[in-house]
């Protein structure tokens, strides 16, 4: 009976040595929720991002990247990294605007238009933009810009009056406000529910990136595209802080090193995609075209009237344009 006691501890402590082995062979495992489809640029870098941290750690570190809003919703994305429902997200930037003004750097129009000036902006918003998010419990990863943002319609517009009192799509505070200095009804629809809300009637314009228009295959329910290029937004690519604190540093490096190679193929990237993008767009019926004069006039005096309102929200505002602006 000794006998057979002593056996059984013998075997019980191998069994748990082995499941302890089996354990740390596979590692720890991380889910990312990104809200956009596979097909998407920023979805496309978040996986090779997952998988140069997973090659890096010869597997002790395997994320996992939920994509099209699969595991979260996309509005719900910056709570659940924050209170540890996951570990990392991805999150468009502006929708966090009601959280700090800070965050509404690159939603507001005509501010910065072109890819270097985008850059530029990011650079002065980015030490704002850790801080809030340090508050939070959050820490900056890295960012993806989209391509510039123009206006989708169903019909041409040459001035505002042409899309006065229709229903625009919003998807952050700063385009609900847009909307509404243009005279429109702002109606707020996310990337996945925008061919429905097309079709519906729901919306009947909206301003997004030529790659949003084609992953939607907006000529089966729209006819024209304006190439207002309003502004250059990002995704942001966010982790728990106590989630990456408990990492060792060996890995947390590997995790700083895929970020920096993400953004940097973030920046190249977001060029070549826009033009291919917006070429696609053509050659799938959608009359793509430059913006009047008259229409232009309009919409940079709403973009003034947005910056001065940015403005008064915060110091730190204050702070991100005089950076930029130097």
């Amino acid at each position: 009976m000794r006998f057979s006691l002593k056996r059984a501890a013998i075997l019980f402590a191998s069994v748990v040595t082995l499941g302890s082995a089996a354990n740390a062979s596979a590692g720890t495992q991380w889910h990312m929720p990104t809200p956009y489809g596979d097909a998407n640029l920023p979805t496309q870098i978040a996986y090779e991002f997952a998988e140069e941290i997973k090659n890096n750690t010869a597997g002790e570190l395997d994320i996992v990247v939920h994509s099209g809003a699969s595991l979260i919703k996309h509005p719900e994305i910056p709570r659940a990294v924050k209170t540890g429902q996951v570990q990392l997200g991805e999150v468009f930037i502006g929708i966090m605007g009601n959280t700090h003004p800070v965050f509404k750097h690159d939603n507001i129009p005509f501010l910065a238009t072109t890819y270097d000036s985008a850059e530029k902006l990011w650079k002065a918003a980015k030490p704002e933009v850790e801080k809030q998010l340090n508050k939070e419990g959050m820490m900056l990863l890295y960012t993806v810009a989209w391509p510039a943002q123009s206006l989708y319609t169903k019909a041409p517009v040459n001035r505002l009056a042409d899309i006065e009192g229709q229903k625009m799509r919003a998807y952050s505070p700063s385009t609900s406000r847009l909307a509404d200095l243009m005279n429109t009804s702002p109606t707020t629809v996310q990337v996945p529910e925008i061919p429905q809300a097309f079709s519906t009637g729901i919306i009947d314009a909206m301003i997004t990136s030529p790659s949003t228009g084609v992953n939607g295959q907006a000529w089966d329910y729209l006819t024209n595209y304006t190439d207002v290029r309003a502004w250059i937004p990002k995704n942001v690519v966010v982790v728990n802080k106590r989630s990456f604190k408990r990492l060792d540093k060996k890995t947390q490096q590997v995790i700083l090193d895929a970020a920096v190679s993400a953004e940097a193929k973030g920046w190249a990237g977001v060029r070549v995609k826009a033009a291919e993008d917006t070429m696609t767009l053509a050659e799938n019926g959608i009359v793509v075209s430059e913006p009047s004069p008259e229409l232009m006039e309009e919409l940079n005096k709403i973009g003034a009237t947005m910056v001065d309102e940015w403005k008064a929200e915060a110091p730190e505002v204050e702070t991100i344009l005089s950076n930029y602006y130097q």
